[in-house]
């Protein structure tokens, strides 16, 4: 019976956070419609290319699925360097891509992921598969991850600096195990606030 009753309120847990998620992304998809649209525009006009940018990404039990940005790199960034971390002085990156990056502006779109059922607001980031790939071999228990949906923020996004190397994101990887095993509505309330500050005072962005 108590192994019932931890189940039950575990599905119950889970069913208000996918309530959450479905109520902030419709919310969200609607406030940020000006911002979205301007946004679109000028990608549009200083840049050739699709305005939104779809790549693959590992989801929860290793499923992908492709996540969408609005694209802040030249068309084809990558068609000669291959897959690499974003740098500081990332010469992809296009003059608008670097302000809607520092402000977050490109992460609004991901909330169509969040209403698909892709992704939750709350939980690990998703990584390219090629990257995933190398970390568990090079990483312990770094399959963790993808026991819950990745999300646009999460513990290490708010706690930790940017990683751009395999040993960075042992130190990350440890905030995103203590987010699964800790899992609660008031820390994701925490998360929320801590993200509300991130994106104000435009740390951590590349």
């Amino acid at each position: 019976m108590p192994e019932l009753r931890k189940a039950d309120k575990t599905r119950l847990a889970w069913h208000f956070k996918r309530l959450i998620d479905i109520v902030i992304s419709v919310i969200g998809l609607i406030l940020t419609l000006p911002i979205s649209v301007l946004t679109a525009i000028a990608i549009r006009i200083t840049s050739r290319g699709p305005v939104l940018f779809a790549q693959e990404r590992v989801g929860r039990n290793e499923k992908p699925f492709r996540l969408l940005k609005f694209r802040s790199m030249w068309h084809n960034a990558e068609a000669e360097s291959g897959p690499v971390w974003a740098d500081i002085n990332d010469k992809r990156i296009t003059p608008v891509g670097r302000i809607i990056r520092k402000s977050r502006i490109d992460e609004i779109p991901q909330m169509l992921n969040v209403l698909r059922g892709q992704m939750s607001f709350v939980g690990p980031r998703p990584e390219r598969h090629c990257f995933v790939e190398q970390f568990e071999k090079d990483i312990p228990f770094y399959s963790h991850r993808h026991s819950v949906k990745p999300g646009i923020t999460g513990l290490a996004q708010v706690r930790h600096y940017y990683t751009s190397s395999t040993e960075e994101t042992v130190g990350k990887l440890e905030y995103d195990l203590y987010y699964i095993k800790h899992m609660s509505p008031l820390l994701d309330l925490i998360i929320y606030v801590d993200t509300v500050k991130t994106v104000l005072f435009g740390s951590g962005a590349r």
